[in-house]
């Protein structure tokens, strides 16, 4: 769950131009669906060059080759030399033109071969409130310690884990009575809204990483 994030601008597409995305997977994709839904919609100006799983057998997979997107898949084997898995996963990225890479359950660390080729362009998904409950148990984490409110963080990956600029953050209120897995479903449902909302500031390029290391919003025209 990483990506890269030194200070530099963002990359100016604007409507009319969609954004063109690379997006890594590990499982069953709902993220990514939220965004071919939003794409198909009309409602995000971007298009999905590629899907990258760290899994052959994700279901994400299918949900892209359902939507006639191109897909890679990478074995266990293949990552033990990580950053040579990345150097394969850079390339394929740069092959494919892709203006950002979009961590979509991604259960991997991303290493210099993608951060460096990316910069400020890695972008990832975390369900909980940054710094808060990082890690790849944020939800369950967050439940058991019996906080009242929660939610999910999109921000600029760097070589840290869970860590980097955030770009936006939404709030949860946790109900009394609910289950982890009620916990989990709104937390779902926060986040198909939030990511491709994020993408979307993205795609009209307002979004970039200040001197300061953090983000700014630019506001709409």
């Amino acid at each position: 769950m990483s990506g890269a994030a030194a200070a530099g601008s963002a990359v100016a597409v604007g409507r009319g131009a969609p954004v063109r995305l690379g997006v890594l997977i590990s499982g069953g994709g709902t993220n990514l669906q939220a965004i071919i839904d939003r794409i198909a919609a009309g409602t995000l100006d971007a298009m999905v060059e590629l899907v990258i799983s760290s899994r052959p057998s994700a279901y994400g997979l299918k949900r892209a080759e359902a939507a006639g997107i191109k897909t890679m898949a990478l074995s266990k084997e293949a990552y033990r030399d990580p950053l040579v898995a990345d150097e394969r996963i850079a390339s394929a990225l740069k092959d494919a033109s892709v203006d950002y890479v979009i961590m979509a359950g991604y259960m991997r660390m991303v290493h210099a071969p993608i951060l460096d080729a990316f910069k400020n362009r890695v972008v990832n998904l975390h369900p909980a409130l940054l710094p808060s409950f990082k890690g790849a148990h944020a939800i369950q984490d967050a439940y058991d310690y019996g906080v009242k409110v929660t939610g999910v963080t999109v921000h600029f990956a760097d070589e840290r884990y869970d860590c980097g600029p955030i770009i936006a953050q939404r709030p949860l209120v946790v109900e009394e009575g609910w289950s982890v897995a009620e916990l989990e479903a709104h937390i779902h449902e926060v986040e198909h809204e939030l990511y491709p909302d994020v993408i979307q500031l993205l795609a009209e390029g307002r979004v970039r990483v200040g001197a300061d290391g953090r983000v700014v919003v630019d506001p709409a025209h």
